[in-house]
């Protein structure tokens, strides 16, 4: 955060240099150049604040509110020696700021004389003066010359800079906030993070709706919304005086369509989630202050700021943010997104291939036919050729339109989305295919041991096919890449590799009660195998083509109407 604006009585000042480098200029770009009226702001708001700024060769130490360290560097642009400053005005008494008030007050001493100082919301500390100060001098502040300053504080909001102004007056009665001088307003630059626009885009494509609520002045909201994507053409901006005081209903009809709030209270917030929440949204909301425990126990999701929340924001919260930062929380979404639609795909996978198990044994039952599979043999596709894919699933990246959905309904169960019929279609698929293996192999004159063995390899290979079906409900295997999970091709290689372990070693053949298998043998389980496999990607790729048609021929007709 930089001080880059300084308004005095009858000037304006532009401060250059960024970061903590206290070698900026201060330069007039208007009015009367009077030196000592920026000197007396900068001097005021150096003595109004309790952060701390150390430098040296190595690196740059800070501590406290980062609003408060840049009033520091801007103090040390004018030369102001900010420790020398405070003792030769120590402070004897402090008010400390309040969201409420949107002020904070120190009495230091001067001499013989108490001086206050205030700073807070320009509209505030304007609220509480009676005199300005220009070219040395105190002079009336009317209410003509008030609205001036006020318009001025816009224009700086209309720079996604945040102001606040600072005033003084020689006291006797600390406690009163009445008949003060204003010395000045100064805008801050806050930069937010590079990456911030880009997550807002993010969320909002993936139907997310992007709330900002600030104590900010609404000129600096609206600016900094609009540069972050938050706030677009046809949407709201709410003030906190506007808002605050409306009854629920009234309250709940404005959220819907409002993504700004500006100059709010504290309290605001958990009006605002329960709201919310009343609409039937599901609210994520992130804080740092004690004001905003309430809020972050009321959302669904609170979210606490790691660095900057306190020890009681952390407790309310749902999770903690370690970097402060709004893309974690985006990432973080996507990445939930991810392990939700791998637990679809794992119990996609086994479900589908139990139920194809249970139909090869039953159906075989209700045919009067012998035994297709023995139970060693299902045993150990159970315990060995099912349970590896189904971990490797489990691994699967997080799939590149994650944040291109909608939000899943919140009352969705897993089986959703017709996830409940493609286990029970590929389930009774891997059954039919199995099962006729097993009688056409024995109506071509296959002895028993072999036609089992064709049987429990078709199995196997059956339900190895669909684990790379299950890697995508829209994509199909040739689109997503056999390479993309490796986690995933290791656990079909070893599984294959357990098969032929069952059926080639001799001590194995005995045991499994398996012969060996040609050429032809394989070939012909290959194919049964990946019949499903290859008509769901076809089927895939048809209906991609025609949704890329139609919107293709939407396209023609929107350019010629």
């Amino acid at each position: 955060m930089t001080v880059r604006k300084l308004l005095t009585g009858d000037a304006e000042y532009r401060l250059t240099g960024d970061g903590y480098d206290r070698r900026g200029q201060i330069l007039r770009v208007s009015g009367d150049r009077h030196g000592d009226d920026a000197r007396g702001a900068l001097e005021a708001l150096a003595l109004c604040q309790n952060a701390e700024l150390h430098m040296d060769e190595k690196r740059v130490r800070t501590e406290g509110d980062p609003l408060e360290v840049a009033l520091i560097v801007a103090a040390g642009k004018a030369d102001i020696d900010v420790s020398r400053l405070e003792r030769e005005r120590p402070r004897i008494l402090e008010v400390p700021f309040s969201s409420e008030a949107q002020r904070m007050t120190v009495v230091v001493r001067r001499g013989e004389r108490l001086v206050q100082i205030t700073k807070g919301a320009p509209e505030a500390i304007l609220r509480m003066c009676a005199t300005e100060r220009v070219g040395g001098r105190d002079v009336g502040l009317t209410a003509e010359r008030k609205r001036e300053w006020l318009d001025r504080t816009v224009r700086l909001g209309q720079e996604s800079l945040r102001t606040l102004a600072v005033a003084v007056r020689d006291v006797a009665h600390p406690s009163e906030h009445q008949g003060l001088t204003l010395l000045g307003i100064v805008g801050l630059y806050d930069p937010p993070r590079a990456e911030v626009r880009d997550a807002v885009r993010m969320c909002r494509r993936a139907g997310i709706r992007t709330v900002m609520v600030t104590g900010d002045h609404p000129a600096t909201a609206q600016a900094i919304a609009r540069e972050l994507g938050i706030l677009r053409e046809g949407e709201g901006m709410a003030r906190g005086a506007d808002v605050e005081q409306l009854p629920e209903p009234d309250l709940r009809r404005v959220a819907q369509s409002t993504s700004v709030y500006a100059r709010v209270s504290p309290q605001f917030k958990l009006r605002l989630v329960e709201a919310l929440s009343a609409n039937g949204e599901i609210v994520a909301m992130t804080g740092d202050g004690l004001n905003d425990a309430p809020a972050l126990r009321v959302a669904d999701i609170g979210v606490a700021m790691g660095m900057a929340g306190c020890d009681v924001t952390k407790e309310a919260a749902d999770m903690v943010l370690a970097d402060d930062n709004f893309a974690t929380i985006v990432a973080a979404v996507e990445e939930g997104r991810g392990i939700y639609d791998n637990v679809r795909k794992f119990v996609r996978y086994l479900l589908a291939c139990n139920v194809g198990e249970v139909l090869v044994m039953f159906g075989a039952a209700i045919a009067g036919l012998t035994l297709p599979l023995l139970p060693i043999q299902i045993l150990w596709v159970n315990l060995a050729t099912d349970g590896l894919p189904a971990l490797a699933l489990g691994l699967e990246p997080v799939e590149p339109d994650a944040l291109q959905r909608p939000p899943r309904p919140a009352g969705e169960g897993v089986f959703a989305r017709r996830l409940g019929w493609r286990i029970v279609s590929r389930g009774v698929l891997i059954g039919v295919s199995t099962l006729g293996m097993f009688t056409v192999s024995l109506l071509l004159g296959a002895g028993l041991p072999l036609a089992r063995t064709l049987t429990f390899a078709t199995l196997v290979m059956s339900q190895l096919f669909h684990s790379f079906d299950c890697r995508s409900e829209t994509r199909s295997i040739m689109e997503m890449g056999l390479t993309s999970n490796p986690y995933l091709l290791v656990a079909v290689l070893s599984s294959i590799g357990l098969l032929l372990a069952a059926i080639y070693p001799p001590w194995a053949a005995s045991t499994f009660r398996t012969v060996p298998l040609d050429l032809a043998n394989w070939l012909a389980v290959v194919a049964v195998s990946g019949l499903g496999s290859f008509g769901i990607a076809a089927r895939r790729r048809l209906l991609r083509r025609a949704r890329g048609r139609s919107t293709w021929e939407a396209a023609v007709w929107k350019s010629r109407s």
